[in-house]
């Protein structure tokens, strides 16, 4: 099936299944309001308190794809995929101003008075008890998010590849957050049409990574 006439999504264990990491892109473009529909369905991701404390960067201009390929080793498929998200992620996210987070869940009928009242001291709290966690704790949400956008991208025609190559203070730079100190940089994610087929590696059998109640008991399926 070629993925620019795909129209039907794929269910969501048919986008598990087929999704490989793809190095090697086309360079056709995204239609904006199937960007928009990754985008929607990336930060539909749940986070700690839903606090959402990614930053998403689309990097869709040809100079800044250049420079983030630069930054990234000068792995190439930064510069053909139409457009790369990178997720940033705030470890002092929780110390923003959350009223309207909280205000959005009594809205939406998600929380009551009591659960946000409770937030209000709880979020704070729980953000000062992680200490040196805080920058692990936000990158799981940003990775919790890039989750979402592989397999909605997969699912929708496009493929994807979870790049873990690149220096991190010279990704910041290229998105404008060189000065901030804390923020980390989770992943890079291209995005766009495949250029190369879907190649299945094989995994390893269930009985040496997963196991019941205690490693080294394993799940044999």
């Amino acid at each position: 099936m070629s993925s620019i006439t795909q129209t039907q999504p794929l269910d969501v264990p048919s986008a598990i299944a087929q999704r490989r990491s793809i190095k090697t892109f086309k360079t056709d473009p995204i239609a904006p309001e199937l960007l928009k529909q990754l985008v929607e369905l990336t930060v539909a991701a749940p986070s700690s308190y839903n606090i959402q404390g990614w930053q998403i960067i689309l990097v869709q201009d040809e100079a800044q794809k250049a420079a983030l390929s630069a930054a990234s080793w000068n792995q190439q498929q930064i510069v053909q995929a139409p457009v790369t998200f990178v997720f940033a992620a705030d470890p002092n996210a929780g110390e923003q101003n959350l009223t309207p987070i909280l205000e959005q869940g009594l809205e939406t009928g998600a929380w009551n008075e009591g659960t946000v009242n409770y937030f209000k001291t709880a979020i704070p709290q729980f953000q000062a008890g992680l200490g040196e966690k805080r920058r692990e704790y936000a990158i799981k949400d940003a990775i919790i998010a890039a989750t979402h956008l592989v397999l909605a991208a997969e699912s929708l025609g496009l493929s994807t590849c979870f790049m873990n190559g690149w220096i991190e203070d010279q990704v910041k730079q290229v998105i404008g957050a060189g000065d901030n100190p804390d923020l980390a940089i989770a992943v890079v994610v291209p995005v766009g049409y495949a250029a190369e087929p879907r190649l299945n590696p094989g995994r390893l059998p269930f009985s040496s990574n997963v196991s019941v109640d205690r490693i080294g008991n394993p799940y044999t399926g």
